[in-house]
This record gives structure tokens, sequence and C-alpha cells, in this order.
């Protein structure tokens, strides 16, 4: 073949990085990462009585009412996208309070620190909370490894989130998932009765993955009349926010874990004493990772948003309360006759693009 016959990206040489440094650069990343684990471990026992001092503070009458309610409005982006106004409805009438917590590490710093315990108490009149019944849900995130062997007999590692789904008694026409989250917690529940064997020939589970399929084409129509009419707000989820309480993430045992960790402390032993080790190749036989419960996920992002509540909402909280506070000063402190007569000229002029152009529905 001749080099006018070649396509650019056959002639053009791709460089990357040499074999040796590729494999030094990442176990100094593993042992970044494993410094990163050790200093969040300690920082618990350190981290708790503050906590439980900010919880005496915000118990007060003055404080209490609101101040979850102004931290979840005043959320970062990567946690507010996936709260749509019905949730926020939710939120805003019934929540009372939050609390995370790294349950596996005990009061010596010991433990897995990564394991996330999030504890919501609700109003429960019918006043406030029209929408469900229960009290508290309270929903919790394990870390796991698990080691899987794949048909080259290579040993690839994956290391997550895990959890089990968390039924809400929602009341009457009030279910915010559509289903999904009932859908889920049957599958699981009928998963503990059998004890064992291949969950996909349960009935529960192709009427849960029948209720994705229904729910993702109704996302798909609704965008397309999005296109035709305003622009919807939608969550990366593609569902409602309390669908996270049915996450579930991989099928790994407490006896899976251990073996796996196990299994990678012996091969981070032998790097630190320099010998050889097979590192695992990203791109090697993914196929054989794949779970069959990613079929049946009604929340992908779970271990995202749960890393996201306990790392920013969580621990800044007192932040996002005093902004939300910050936010209306900023619109009273605002002189409407300081605009630039330029920028109000510049707007009349723009004024009949911006009618054609989609607007995004208000937040409630």
């Amino acid at each position: 073949m001749s080099a006018e016959d070649q396509s650019l990206l056959e002639r053009v040489e791709i460089p990357s990085i040499p074999k040796e440094a590729a494999q030094k650069i990442s176990h100094l990343q593993e042992q970044f990462i494993r410094a990163e684990v050790e200093q969040l471990r300690k920082s618990v026992p350190l981290l708790n009585p503050l906590f439980e001092k900010r919880n005496e503070i915000i118990s007060s009458p003055e404080i209490q009412n609101d101040f979850w309610i102004r931290v979840f409005a005043s959320a970062p982006a990567e946690i507010d996208e996936y709260i749509l106004p019905t949730d926020a409805a939710v939120i805003g009438s019934s929540l009372k309070n939050m609390k995370v917590e790294r349950f596996e590490v005990d009061a010596q710093g010991n433990g897995e620190p990564r394991s996330l315990r999030f504890t919501f108490d609700f109003h429960t009149s019918e006043e406030e909370n029209p929408f469900f019944t229960n009290s508290q849900l309270v929903k919790e995130f394990y870390w796991r490894k698990q080691s899987i062997k794949t048909s080259s007999g290579k040993v690839r590692t994956w290391e997550g989130l895990v959890s089990e789904p968390v039924r809400i008694n929602w009341k009457k026409d009030m279910d915010l998932t559509k289903g999904l989250l009932n859908a889920a917690c049957d599958l699981a529940e009928a998963e503990k009765k059998k004890k064992g064997g291949d969950r996909t020939k349960l009935p529960e589970y192709e009427a849960l993955v029948k209720k994705l399929e229904i729910a993702e084409a109704e996302a798909m129509n609704d965008d397309e009349d999005d296109e035709d009419d305003e622009e919807g707000i939608e969550s990366p989820a593609g569902t409602s926010f309390f669908a996270f309480f049915g996450y579930r993430g991989r099928d790994v045992s407490a006896e899976q874990n251990k073996e796996a960790c196990k299994l990678d402390d012996e091969r981070y032993a032998k790097i630190l004493k320099g010998e050889q080790v097979d590192d695992e190749d990203e791109d090697d036989e993914d196929d054989e990772l794949i779970d069959d419960l990613e079929d049946a996920e009604i929340f992908p992002d779970g271990e995202e948003l749960a890393i996201a509540i306990a790392e920013d909402l969580w621990t800044d909280a007192m932040k996002y309360y005093v902004e939300s506070y910050e936010m209306g000063d900023d619109l009273d402190d605002l002189d409407v006759s300081e605009i630039d007569a330029d920028e109000m000229d510049e707007d009349d002029d723009n004024e009949g693009d911006e009618a054609s152009r989609p607007r995004k529905k208000a937040r409630n």
C-alpha cells in the first residue's frame, strides 16, 4: 500500500509513554491513593466531635427548621443537577435532619474510611410530608474490592461502593421514581429468599429491566418534546434524586472483599520491595468485568453522588448555609440604576434572538 492510500491516522505514529515509565507512574499513583486513604482514615476520629458540635448548634429552633433545606438549595452543581424540582419540593417541605458517617472506622481510626452511611430524618405529618410515611431513611454504602480472573488467566481488581436498596413507603400517586425504587427493592428481596442462583432468571429482574426500558423510552420522548417547547430540567441519572436509595453497584460480598484485599496487599508489598508484579491492562477484557446488576441499576451515578455529598455537602454544610443568606443579600444590594445604558440597548437588540431561544424551567 502506497503512502497516498494510507489514512492520516495510519501514517502518523501516535506517541505513548514508555512501558517502564508507565509502570513506575502507576505504582507511584497507587502509593498516593493509599496515603490519601490513610489520611482520611485518621481524620475520622478527629472530625467526628466537630460534626457533633455542629449538630448541637443547628439543633436550635431558629436554625433547625431550614438548615438542611438551605444547604441543599445552595448545593454545588455536581449535586444540584440530580435534584429535580419535584425532589426539591420534598426536601423543602419534609427534610428535618441529615447525617453522614464513615461507619466502618472505629474510635482509634481503624477500618475502611470510604464506606458511608447516610441518615435522612423527615417530618411525618400530612401537611409537612404528603409524599411518604418514612420518618427516617438510612442508606449504607460499603467500599468493596473484587478480584476477577479473566479467560486469559489474568486477575483484574474492581473496587468501589456497593449498597442495598432502601424502600420508601410512598403515599398514593406520590412515587417520584415511578415504581423503579420499589422494583429494585423487590428484586433484592427475591434474591435473598432464593439464596443464590442466576438473578436474571427471576421475574423481579425481568420486571425491573422492563421498567427501566420504559423509563428510558419516556425520557427520550420528553427530550424530543423539549426541542419543540421549553428546555426541560433533567437529572444525569434520568430519574428522581430519591432513586439514589435504590443504588446497588456490584454484587460483592464481605468474604470476596476480604480475599481481594489480601491479594491486593500482597501485590502492593511486592511493589514496595521492588519485586516484579503483573500490572493490569485497563483496556484488556473489560467485557469480562461486566456485572449483571448493571442492566438493573436504577441510579448509575449513585457512587459519584454519595461521594460528592459526603466530601462536599456534608463537610461544608455550614458554608453552604451561610452562602444561602449571602445570595439573598446580593440581590438586596443590587442597584438597578447602575446597569449600563449600553447593556440595556444590547439587550434590546438581542431580544428577538432571546425570544426564539429555549429557556430552562425554573426550579421550585
